[in-house]
This record gives structure tokens, C-alpha cells and sequence, in this order.
């Protein structure tokens, strides 16, 4: 039988701990006695990207709205409402934009702290919970230092960066670390979603961990397509020109990306606002509700203007990942490491740029990645982090 905790690819004590607390929190809700910590009221799962951060938070939730002994069937009522997000007591902030605002915070509180209609708690999973403003930050540590009888929050953040979630927050919360899942487990999942265990291997290789991505570059052709033509531009970075024209490519590649899936949410969203505020209507108080259409229709551009810049620096970050490994296989190369690397299909041009930089060049070219990420999560125009990068992967 299949159960929530599937999901989680190789994540065993992660698990171990969620199916004791799940086990504890139904027994508290039926008023049998649990021995003290063994469950909590706020929850931080932390890892790296691709470890299943909401993942295991939303496998937590199912299991503690579960019907069934032990919690987390998969298959109840519960579990299913959950996993397709449309359980009445679990309430998801997943940010679209570039942050989580004090408004959208406070409504989110307010609904978590009714009595639940359904379920035996009342969930708040909070994706990304990094980037909640100092305001929403506020606003949830609140609810978090008095919580109501029957919630409990679920906070996702990067282990990376743990420091962006307020201290006053972190303290009050029991963490669960999340790794990455090795090659080997990732591929098993593949397999079972009906790929041939060659295209596995090689899609969980690539994927450096990251299911989802692993998934994407598996089914995906553009993927794919996109990966190979940002593992091209190492071994082609020989002059200043070439450096720009990369930059180039990348940012414009970035853009292009968001831009689609900007053009594909942005119009239904705002033709349906439209239609909900009364577009074409006439008679008596049109005035006054074009007055206030035109102020919707501002905050809503603003939300989907703040989306698109997410999508390009998302685009941006997934391109820079590929080229850090790409000269962490560099590095492997020339420690002569029996590490598999994790761009087999470009041996050749590792090779190359190998022999055009040493150990300490190839160091100084991962931190340059680094800085450009750092750089583009303060707000650093994108086209200015990204030239000063290529300037910096420049072959000697």
C-alpha cells in the first residue's frame, strides 16, 4: 500500500520522526495521554533544494488529518483531500511573487485559528517561509507564541539561508532536516513513474538530487534543451565578446521563460477579476465600481509584475546550479576523484576547460557563482550579476 510517506525519497529519519508525531497528535486530538515532546504545535522543515521540503510538510498534514491507524495512509478521505488541496483545515501560502506580504499573513492567521470543520487540526503550511516580510514575520510570530488549541503550522525554508527565518520564530519550532536524496533512490522513483531504467540513470544523475527537476528533464524537451545550451558556455568563454554574448543568452533565455508563464496566468487572472467586478455591467454605481476596478486591477498587475521577477531569477538560479556542478566535475577532474560527476553527457568539455584552468581558477569560478546568486537574491539587476559572472568564468 502506498502511503504519504512515499513521497519522501530518502528521507528515512525525517520520516521516523513525522510518523511517531502524527501517531502523537492523533492521540491527543482523541484525549488519549502522549508523552511530553512528542508532538508540537509549529513545525520547520529545512533542506537543500530538491529534498522535499513541502513535500514532507504536506505529507505531515495529510497524516494528521488521516482517518486511518497508523496516520498516513494515502488513501482515506483525508489524505486525498489534502494531497489535491482542497481539505477545508489545511490552508497553504505558497508565494508567487518575490515575497509573502503582512496582508495575506494575517488572513491566513485569522482562518487557522477557527475550530476545524472537518479535520482534527487546523494546518497552515507556509512554502518559502524565507521570504516573509518583517511585517508577516510579525504577524505569524503572534499566532505562533499563543497558538489556538487546534493548530499547527508547518514553516519551509532553505537550510542555506535558516537566518531568514526570524530567530523569535525558529525558536519556537521543532526542526526536521531535510538531505538530498541520493542518485540511486532518485532513479528508483523514475522507474516507477514508467521510465526505462537507462533514461533514469541519466535524469537522476543530472538532476543532482532534485526529483522534480529529474522528472522535468526526463519529459521535457525544452528542458533538456535548455540544460545543454547553458553547459555549453563554459568551454566557449575565450574572449570578452563571448563573455557578453553568454550573458546575453542567459538572461534573455531567463526572461523568455517567465514571460511564457507570465502570458499564460497573467490573462485568465485578470479577465477573471474583471468579470468579478462587474466588466460591461451598467445602470446605477458603475462609476464607483470602475473607481474601484481600476485600484484591483493595479494591486493585481503589481502581484503579477513581482511573479514574473520571480519566475526569471527562478530560471536564472536553475541555470547557475548546472554550471556549478558542471565545474565541481572540473574540480573532480583534476583531483582525479572516482566521484561520479554529475555531467557525464559533458565529459569532453570539462576536459577542455580542465586544461585551461587549474584546481584554484576552477575554486575561484565556483565562487564567482556563488557571489552571482548571492547578488541576485539582494536585487541586483539580473543582466549586471550575470555579465559580471561570465566576465569572471572567462578562460584563461
Amino acid at each position: 500500500m502506498v502511503t504519504v510517506w512515499d513521497q519522501l525519497v530518502g528521507q528515512e529519519t525525517a520520516v521516523a520522526i513525522l510518523r511517531t508525531a502524527a501517531a502523537a497528535s492523533a492521540d491527543l486530538a482523541a484525549g488519549r495521554p502522549v508523552q511530553p515532546g512528542s508532538t508540537t504545535h509549529a513545525w520547520l522543515f529545512t533542506g537543500p533544494p530538491g529534498s522535499g521540503r513541502s513535500v514532507a510538510a504536506r505529507a505531515f498534514a495529510a497524516a494528521l488529518q488521516c482517518e486511518q491507524s497508523p496516520p498516513g495512509c494515502g488513501t482515506c478521505s483525508a489524505c486525498h483531500t489534502v494531497a489535491t488541496r482542497t481539505h477545508p483545515d489545511v490552508h497553504s501560502v505558497v508565494p508567487e511573487g518575490l515575497s509573502i506580504g503582512v496582508g495575506e499573513m494575517r488572513s491566513v492567521v485569522a482562518r487557522a485559528a477557527r475550530r476545524p470543520s472537518l479535520g482534527r487540526w487546523q494546518v497552515v503550511v507556509i512554502e518559502d517561509a524565507d521570504r516573509l516580510t518583517e511585517q508577516a514575520s510579525n504577524a505569524l510570530l503572534k499566532a505562533v507564541e499563543e497558538p489556538p488549541q487546534r493548530t499547527v503550522f508547518l514553516l519551509c525554508a532553505p537550510s542555506l539561508h535558516p537566518d531568514d527565518v526570524s530567530v523569535t520564530i525558529r525558536s519556537r519550532c521543532r526542526l526536521v532536516s531535510l538531505r538530498t536524496p541520493s542518485a540511486e533512490a532518485v532513479a528508483g522513483v523514475l522507474r516507477d513513474d514508467g521510465l526505462d531504467p537507462e533514461t533514469a540513470t541519466w535524469a537522476a544523475a543530472v538532476g543532482q538530487g532534485h526529483v522534480g527537476r529529474s522528472r522535468r528533464l526526463a519529459r521535457d524537451e525544452d528542458a533538456r534543451r535548455r540544460r545543454v545550451e547553458v553547459l555549453a558556455i563554459p568551454a566557449s568563454l575565450t574572449s570578452l565578446q563571448a563573455c557578453m554574448e553568454a550573458a546575453d543568452h542567459l538572461v534573455g533565455a531567463a526572461e523568455g521563460e517567465a514571460n511564457a508563464l507570465s502570458a499564460e496566468l497573467d490573462s485568465v487572472e485578470t479577465e477573471s477579476l474583471q468579470v468579478a467586478l462587474g466588466a460591461g455591467a451598467t445602470g446605477k454605481g458603475v462609476a464607483a465600481s470602475v473607481r474601484g476596478a481600476a485600484g484591483a486591477l493595479r494591486d493585481l498587475e503589481k502581484r503579477q509584475k513581482s511573479r514574473a521577477t520571480r519566475a526569471q531569477r527562478d530560471a536564472l538560479d536553475r541555470a547557475l546550479v548546472d554550471l556549478a556542478a558542471f565545474f565541481r566535475d572540473v574540480l573532480l577532474r583534476h583531483a582525479g576523484s572516482p566521484v561520479p560527476p554529475a555531467h557525464p553527457d559533458f565529459a569532453d568539455d570539462v576536459a577542455a576547460v580542465a586544461l585551461r584552468t587549474d584546481a584554484p581558477g576552477a575554486l575561484r569560478r565556483l565562487d564567482a557563482i556563488v557571489a552571482c546568486r548571492v547578488a541576485l537574491e539582494l536585487n541586483v539587476k539580473p543582466r549586471i550579476a550575470v555579465e559580471a559572472l561570465t566576465t569572471a568564468l572567462r578562460l584563461p
